[in-house]
């Protein structure tokens, strides 16, 4: 499992010129999941992204997580994530999990996530996505 979690003020996702999620301050995650990664590692996955220490305590330090400062968690998936960009000019993706296999964990993460963390936002698998944010800080960080 692959997260870009990034700091945001403020972040949508447009489909089809349609906004299908939206959050104001928070976090914007793109996800992207490799061929042996596993449902069982979904929750772990959840919990360093919502208790990960990037917001700003009172000294100005990333020391506060999502569930301290509170905010919105806006999910989107991104399959070029697991792309191998060793070699070449041009990515290969087949460390990438197959389509059906992302696809379902997505939504098993998306579904745990709404669990846990009511200001729960959505891209759309496999969707024509744009991607809109404006990156607090900025402060992107790639968590494994």
């Amino acid at each position: 499992m692959i997260g870009l979690l990034q700091r945001v003020s403020q972040a949508r996702v447009e489909v089809a010129g349609q906004t299908i999620g939206a959050i104001g301050p928070g976090l914007l995650v793109l996800v992207g999941f490799e061929r042996d990664d596993r449902a069982e590692r979904l929750e772990r996955f959840l919990e360093r992204l919502l208790n990960y220490r990037v917001f700003a305590d009172k000294q100005g330090r990333m020391n506060l997580s999502l569930r301290k400062v509170g905010g919105g968690l806006l999910l989107v998936p991104q399959f070029t994530l697991a792309a191998d960009t060793n070699s070449g000019n041009r990515p290969s993706f087949t460390p990438a999990a197959p389509p059906d296999k992302g696809r379902e964990l997505f939504e098993q993460l998306v579904e745990l996530a709404h669990d846990t963390w009511p200001d729960t936002a959505t891209g759309e698998f496999g969707a024509h996505m744009e991607v809109h944010l404006v990156n607090d800080g900025p402060v992107s960080l790639l968590i494994r």
